[in-house]
């Protein structure tokens, strides 16, 4: 920041700076070291009081991403199969505490983790104030109120159905991706992501059909279906604030802080009591989903979405529940009917059709490639 004599403080977004030159041929411009004439004064008397002002050197650049993290197959492929395992991690946080202290404290974690990450980088942590209501209300949305109804949900139905209700997710970020960020999908895609539901649907469709016997479904179709808005807005929200010119990293670490503490502001309003889980097996887990399962796995989802659209990124969540099936049966012994390995045949395909370039070479999704830029006020 420079200080200019009479004027208030200027950003470096702002023209640069000049002073008299000392041989008297009129202001000069201030590039580094050198001096060099600004075009246009050639009189002593020009801008005479303009004071003489140090140049200082441009802020430098966060570092390139390598070229592995910046591989689409890995944007991709990374947090699906991350989420995948999570299913079965989340196992060994359900005992020992409460869930929302749990996800909770996960997301303190991975709040920490991120902002010592951005320091490491040499990048700035601090978003100015103006944004932290934007980034409260993401954080809330995506990591607090997103998660708790996941759990809320399972309450009341069979968790195959929470991962068909969350499946949903590619029509919702077509949804609020087109009303927040102007993007439109394919038809072609809308008419794949409607076969990998479908496809989801099939693997889990022993639950599904199961769902009008037990007692509170309407209750948890209705929490979950909420969770799935929840994270749809948060989705485009986030993607809105980079447009604004927001670094991921901390905008992300900002907003898994507010989510933790959204969580724990829930907890405390119902009168849950503060507990951890005990032994190495909870811990190990929970700084697995810590530091896999949302640093990691959000990074590169969000990079995703930023490169190839939001509804994209949301195939991910419709491939998670058969690579996490196939895990399941490797470790708790589920066993594939027909059914749900031809559901798993039926995502798989319909999936690799959405994702596969078009005619013109662009994805299938249809979306542009997003490029963040800086903008004052707040996004609408």
């Amino acid at each position: 920041m420079l200080a200019v004599a009479g004027n208030p403080v200027i950003g470096v977004s702002e023209p640069a700076p000049f002073a008299r030159s000392e041989r008297g041929d009129g202001p000069v411009a201030l590039h580094g070291r050198r001096r060099v004439p600004r075009a246009g004064y050639s009189r002593p008397g020009d801008l005479a009081a303009a004071p003489f002002v140090p140049a200082r050197r441009a802020p430098s650049l966060p570092p390139a991403l390598p070229p592995l993290l910046a591989s689409p197959r890995l944007l991709f492929w990374g947090p699906t199969l991350i989420w995948a395992s999570t299913w079965h991690v989340i196992l060994y946080q359900l005992e020992g505490a409460p869930a929302l202290n749990g996800v909770a404290l996960r997301f303190a974690l991975a709040a920490a983790l991120l902002f010592a990450l951005t320091r490491a980088q040499g990048q700035c942590i601090a978003i100015a104030w103006r944004w932290h209501g934007w980034l409260l209300l993401t954080g809330a949305l995506q990591y607090g109120l997103n998660y708790w109804g996941v759990y809320e949900a399972e309450r009341h139905l069979p968790s195959g159905l929470v991962a068909v209700l969350f499946s949903l997710m590619v029509f919702g970020n077509a949804v609020t991706g087109w009303l927040i960020l102007g993007e439109r999908v394919s038809r072609r895609f809308l008419l794949a992501g409607s076969g990998a539901v479908l496809g989801v649907v099939l693997i889990f469709w022993p639950e599904v059909a199961a769902t009008s016997r037990r007692p509170g479904a309407a209750l948890g179709l209705g929490i979950g279906l909420a969770a799935v808005v929840c994270a749809c807005v948060g989705n485009a929200l986030t993607l809105r604030l980079g447009r604004q010119g927001l670094a991921l990293a901390p905008m992300l670490a900002h907003g898994m802080a507010y989510g933790s503490l959204s969580l724990c502001a829930v907890a405390a309003a119902g009168g849950a009591v503060w507990r951890v889980g005990s032994g190495w097996v909870w811990w190990g887990s929970l700084l697995y989903l810590a530091a896999f399962g949302s640093v990691a796995a959000f990074v590169l989802y969000f990079k995703l979405a930023q490169r190839q659209g939001p509804a994209r990124a949301a195939l991910t969540g419709v491939l998670v529940p058969p690579i996490a099936l196939a895990v399941s049966a490797v470790f708790e012994g589920w066993q594939p009917t027909p059914l749900a390995l031809g559901g798993m045949a039926l995502c798989l395909a319909c999936v690799y059709l959405a994702t596969r370039p078009s005619a013109a070479g662009t994805p299938g999704a249809g979306a542009a490639p997003v490029t963040p830029r800086p903008r004052d006020g707040a996004p609408t």
